[in-house]
């Protein structure tokens, strides 16, 4: 289905379909295609960030290295999970109705996403992912203090090299998503608030 931007939805000015180029707009209404399907609506952001079409295709194609099961090392729900730490950590409300909305499908359990969105130190955790959850937040409220010590915490916990770099990615590229986010104050989809409840 071919996205309108029509809906003034952000900050920002809105997009002009006219200066998308037509391969880029398929990939964009491929990921809306699939939103519909899924969840009955389109994510507000993909009628906003094709206002820079070739760098939101940039980013689309980023999150699809850090999510795509087949060449992941940890689990989509630990990733997402990592999400809403940094997301309550940066008070990016955006970042966390829809990624909440994301793990509830992926966990069934939305208590459980509530509680790890409000405080995730109140939320039952296994070793793994308190530690995930506690890297999460440490490099994003101490940045300048990161060191080889959380390398170190998470292998005591069992995790490999691999999974390691991973988690640094992902709670890196949740930071970086919650930054411009905010920064554009775009309009939450009041069906992610309700979804997979």
């Amino acid at each position: 289905m071919p996205v309108k931007y029509d809906e003034q939805l952000s900050c920002l000015q809105k997009p002009d379909a006219a200066d998308i180029p037509p391969e880029v707009q398929a990939v964009f209404d491929k990921n809306v295609d699939w939103q519909l399907a899924n969840w009955g609506f389109i994510n507000n952001l993909f009628k906003v960030l094709p206002l820079n079409a070739l760098q939101y295709k940039g980013f689309l194609d980023f999150k699809a290295s850090l999510f795509t099961p087949e060449t992941c090392y940890l689990s989509t729900a630990d990733k997402e999970m990592m999400g809403l730490v940094v997301s309550a950590t940066n008070n990016c409300a955006y970042c966390l109705t829809s990624h909440s909305d994301v793990l509830r499908g992926l966990t069934g359990d939305p208590a459980w996403v509530d509680t790890l969105s409000y405080n995730y130190r109140a939320a039952k955790l296994t070793p793994k992912q308190r530690a995930l959850c506690d890297y999460a937040f440490f490099v994003t409220v101490y940045p300048r203090e990161v060191d080889t010590d959380q390398v170190e915490k998470l292998r005591a916990v069992g995790f490999n090299d691999h999974e390691i770099l991973e988690a640094a990615f992902v709670a890196g590229f949740f930071n970086y998503t919650n930054r411009w986010v905010s920064t554009i104050k775009p309009v939450a989809n009041p069906g992610h608030f309700s979804h997979n409840r």
